[in-house]
Parts: structure tokens; C-alpha cells; sequence
């Protein structure tokens, strides 16, 4: 499967810009997808992540800003962003895990990336 990223860009604190991340292949509900972001200097680290079942998770940083949601049928998995403030400058990844895994919190038990979608918040 391939994921394209888009939607990222300057945008001021406290902004709501949405993030999505279209997929190509027949079975993109069967995917668990994620979104993962990356800072200069910083490690990949975990965002938000949606099960193929819909039940969700995100990450204690985002909580109650972002929201993660699919559509199927547009094989398009959104991400939400609201109140942005300018620590959540990164480049934003989607993701997609075929097998089921414990956690989606882990970069390593996703199979496919997208190209990342730059986020930059000015303050």
C-alpha cells in the first residue's frame, strides 16, 4: 500500500489544521493506521492511532487537541489538530499496520510510511 500525506503547512498557534493521509490498495480497512510526528533533533514519537475496529488512541500530548479518524471508502485517515501550539512543530507520518499488534504506539509494528506532511506553528 502507498500513504500520501498532505494538508501540513505554517499555520499560527491555536490554529485547526486537518491532516489526511490517502491510501492506494483494495484492503485499506483492514489496516490499523497511526500517525507519528517528527521534530528537528528528536525521535519519531508517537501521535494517535486508529484501529481497522475504529477504537482509537493518541498520545498524553495531544490529548483533547487532536482527534484521528478514518474513512474507508475514501481510504483516507484524518488527523485532527486543534489549539496547535508551536512545540508541535515536526513533520507528521502516517501510517499502516497489516498485522495486528499489541500497540500502535510503536513505530516498528507499522509496515508502510507515507512521505511526512511538515506542521510548522508559529508563535
Amino acid at each position: 500500500v502507498q500513504l500520501q500525506a498532505s494538508g501540513g503547512g505554517l499555520v499560527q498557534a491555536g490554529g485547526s489544521p486537518r491532516l489526511s493521509c490517502a491510501a492506494s490498495g483494495r484492503t485499506f480497512s483492514s489496516y490499523d493506521m497511526g500517525w507519528f510526528r517528527q521534530a528537528p533533533g528528536k525521535e519519531r514519537e508517537f501521535v494517535a492511532a486508529i484501529r481497522r475496529s475504529g477504537s482509537t488512541g493518541d498520545a498524553d500530548s495531544v490529548k483533547g487537541r487532536f482527534a484521528i479518524s478514518r474513512d474507508n471508502a475514501k481510504k483516507t485517515v484524518y488527523l485532527q489538530m486543534n489549539s496547535l501550539k508551536p512545540e508541535d512543530t515536526a513533520v507528521y507520518y502516517c501510517a499502516a499496520a497489516a498485522r495486528s499488534i499489541l500497540s500502535l504506539r510503536v513505530p516498528s509494528g507499522y509496515d508502510y510510511w507515507g512521505q511526512g506532511t511538515l506542521v510548522t506553528v508559529s508563535s
